[in-house]
């Protein structure tokens, strides 16, 4: 192997393992920050699901709205504080998912509300970035990886 070859080889292999242990700190941490401040706005600010509900899909269509109101609130912001340790990241991931197709296709896909000039482009990137969380965990540098480490202990 030529020293080159032997260097590129040694300088990714440090950065699978940097990317094991904070690679999806970031996308953690950013999607925490967005779901986090969405969830305080809510808790600090008035129930205006009322105003929209007729555009929620079933079963939020049906549902209460201040049941609705609590249920996104309390999901932003637990979820955001577990995807900020990495504790219960899938299943935070997967409901911050839902809560964001949700959102999507309420309020921000025309509806008189949009956080970007097309409406869809945010919902997007955090609906990706969720899916690498489902998909992938919160990396190392997480709660989520210490119980699991404790488990194969046992």
């Amino acid at each position: 192997m030529s020293n080159a070859a032997f260097c590129a080889t040694h300088v990714l292999n440090g950065l699978d393992q940097a990317g094991r242990w904070i690679g999806l700190l970031g996308i953690r941490l950013l999607l925490a920050w967005e779901f986090g401040v969405a969830g305080l706005e809510k808790l600090r600010g008035e129930n205006w699901f009322a105003d929209i509900q007729g555009v929620f899909p079933f079963p939020f269509s049906v549902m209460p709205v201040d049941i609705s109101w609590r249920l996104a609130t309390w999901t932003e912001l637990v979820g955001a504080a577990a995807l900020v340790i990495g504790l219960g990241t899938r299943f935070w991931a997967v409901g911050l998912l839902i809560l964001d197709v949700f959102a999507w296709a309420s309020v921000h896909a025309g509806n008189g509300y949009n956080v970007c000039d097309n409406g869809w482009k945010l919902p997007l990137m955090y609906l990706l970035m969720l899916v690498a969380l489902v998909l992938s965990g919160p990396g190392k540098l997480s709660l989520d990886h210490l119980v699991r480490q404790a488990c194969l202990e046992k």
